[in-house]
């Protein structure tokens, strides 16, 4: 006769099938980024959500060693008492588990063969992820069949063995991933940059503004602060230390900054740009100290138009 399930049971099964759940989206989501990074589009450029991916290979660096252990656990309590395996709440989890599973095969072989016949680019990017969507749920779906259909006795050596190597292949497309994401030291210096560059495009529309107002360019940064406006030069976010500017003709001036890393070595798209003469000026930059050249047109950029008032005259004397 099954066992009763305590609440100590429902919280064990419970545990196991959310960090499955996670676990799993975790590794579709790295194995996506995987494809996007060696199969790119563009073949100049890969474009890797590695915000996703940072996420994703945070979840799994926690939620599965927790699913890991938490069923392994199950497992031995339900060695030492044999009718825990037939409990109604774990076969309902059990039966629900292998529903999501057969549910996400079927969606995704749907959808591949409705993009085949929609005339759909079947790209190899494509196709590799529908297989990491159905090889991932394949497994979940072949294991807990078998574990549904297994006697009440200790898994068998060659089980033991298949259940190391799917742990083992997740660990090292887990530890595989860090090549993508990058260290966390290199992605601080990738933000520090990021934010630099927002700073230097920020000082620059207001010196643009300046000379627009009272055509001259600021002779140091501390004069575009405005009480009014709240605007204040900011400072290196690394270095607290102010940005250099200087005026090198009536309609020309240059920004520097020091940067950690060649803009090159970030993902595509973190630079920010801005227009600038009427094209894009690019923020492109090496590691180091960089200084940025800007030359100002006069007819793109004119001075703001001044209302006329009547001068005040001065009050007669009593």
């Amino acid at each position: 006769m099954p066992e009763k399930s305590g609440p100590k049971d429902v919280f064990l099964h419970l545990l196991t099938i959310v960090t499955l759940y996670i676990s799993a989206g975790s590794l579709i989501t790295v194995l996506f980024q995987y494809i996007n990074y060696f199969l790119p589009d563009d073949p100049l450029n890969s474009f890797v959500n590695r915000e996703g991916l940072r996420w994703a290979v945070a979840s799994l660096f926690v939620v599965f060693p927790v699913y890991a252990l938490v069923s392994r656990y199950i497992e031995r309590d339900c060695v030492v008492n044999p009718a825990k395996r037939d409990g109604r709440l774990r076969k309902w989890l059990l039966y629900f588990t292998l529903f999501i599973a057969a549910i996400t095969l079927i969606g995704d072989l749907v959808f591949l063969i409705y993009t085949f016949l929609g005339g759909g680019d079947l790209t190899l990017r494509f196709i590799l992820k529908a297989l990491s969507i159905g090889t991932v749920t394949s497994g979940i779906f072949g294991y807990y069949l078998w574990e549904l259909r297994r006697d009440n006795e200790a898994m068998s050596a060659r089980a033991v063995q298949a259940l190391r190597g799917g742990v083992l292949l997740v660990a090292l497309i887990f530890v595989g991933a860090f090549f993508i994401v990058g260290s966390p030291f290199k992605e601080r210096m990738v933000r520090l940059d990021s934010q630099r560059i927002n700073d230097l495009n920020n000082i620059q529309w207001q010196v643009i503004n300046y000379w627009q107002t009272k055509e001259t360019l600021p002779s140091a940064l501390t004069d575009l602060k405005d009480s009014l406006s709240g605007f204040e030069a900011p400072l290196d976010p690394e270095t607290k230390t102010a940005y250099e500017y200087r005026a090198t003709g009536a309609l020309s001036f240059e920004l520097c900054a020091t940067f950690g890393l060649p803009s090159q070595s970030q993902e595509a798209g973190y630079a920010v740009t801005g227009p600038y003469n009427g094209e894009f000026d690019s923020w492109n930059h090496a590691a180091g100290r960089i200084c940025f050249e800007r030359n100002m047109d006069p007819d793109r950029y004119q001075p703001f138009e001044k209302t006329d008032r009547p001068t005040p005259k001065p009050a007669p004397i009593q």
